[in-house]
């Protein structure tokens, strides 16, 4: 999946106001029951189902039967229109994670609410953003590197960050936590999107794809050429292996001989 688009590459002004102002202006004569929320709504659905460049200005007025001109009174074009659908899906999902009762929680000093332990917060939002990926595919064709923080995205940011601020590091450390975790699932959300999507354009399933190499591959590999390779078990490359989790918890592992470090002081 190629980037087609990048977050902000409109009027960013705008994009903000309409995400945190008045939501939208009063214009003349926009269309009864045509609102910012009905076209935002639309045109993720249409990008859930058909890509990214199926949203056009034009295509969302017919699905949502109404005059192009009228989507124009409510928002300024598509880039600013994909600024708005990127702050609206990262506000999905956004339910604090269950606790564990063998993790120690904190107390944030201003709601008084507990929070559960950094592992199990950076372990839900890791998972919530596979969800969303796998929800909306779309989402990796779009470069977010300058995103526009909405209420979606800063939302996000401030639970992850009210999960793990007691972790004894420092405020830039705590953004390459979220920048590590997010970099992580992306990849792996890639990855899957991808294995999907190759299936649909080629119609070949993987099954079927493996089985046109294996002639050629149980020749090479009782050639001694490759004997790692050929030593490894059937289901090294079974489909019953949760990678993801794995990784995850390897990642965590990892950060936790830090947090560890750093509490003891």
């Amino acid at each position: 999946m190629t980037t087609t688009e990048s977050s902000g590459s409109g009027d960013v002004s705008r994009s903000m106001e309409l995400l945190w102002g008045t939501g939208e202006r009063a214009t003349r004569g926009p269309k009864p029951g045509l609102t910012l929320d009905r076209i935002v709504t639309a045109a993720i659905e249409l990008a859930d189902a058909e890509g990214l460049a199926a949203v056009s200005m034009r295509r969302l007025s017919t699905e949502l039967g109404a005059g192009t001109m009228s989507l124009y009174r409510h928002v300024p074009g598509r880039a600013e229109l994909v600024d708005l659908m990127l702050d609206r899906v990262q506000g999905e999902g956004a339910q604090a994670p269950e606790r564990d009762a063998a993790e120690p929680t904190t107390v944030d000093s201003d709601t008084a609410e507990p929070h559960p332990g950094w592992r199990k917060t950076v372990e839900k939002a890791a998972r919530d953003e596979l969800a969303l990926y796998q929800a909306h595919p779309w989402l990796l064709s779009v470069n977010q590197t300058r995103p526009v923080l909405g209420p979606g995205a800063v939302g996000g940011m401030e639970s992850m960050l009210a999960g793990i601020k007691d972790t004894g590091l420092s405020d830039p450390e705590l953004i390459s936590v979220i920048i590590m975790v997010s970099g992580y699932v992306s990849g792996v959300a890639r990855t899957q999107v991808h294995a999907v999507e190759v299936q649909q354009v080629t119609g070949i399933s993987d099954d079927e794809f493996w089985r046109a190499q294996e002639p050629m591959l149980s020749t090479v590999m009782t050639s001694g050429r490759y004997p790692l390779m050929a030593a490894l078990s059937p289901d090294a490359f079974g489909p019953d292996f949760d990678h993801f989790e794995f990784g995850l918890q390897r990642l965590l592992d990892g950060l936790e001989v830090l947090v560890e470090q750093r509490t003891k002081r």
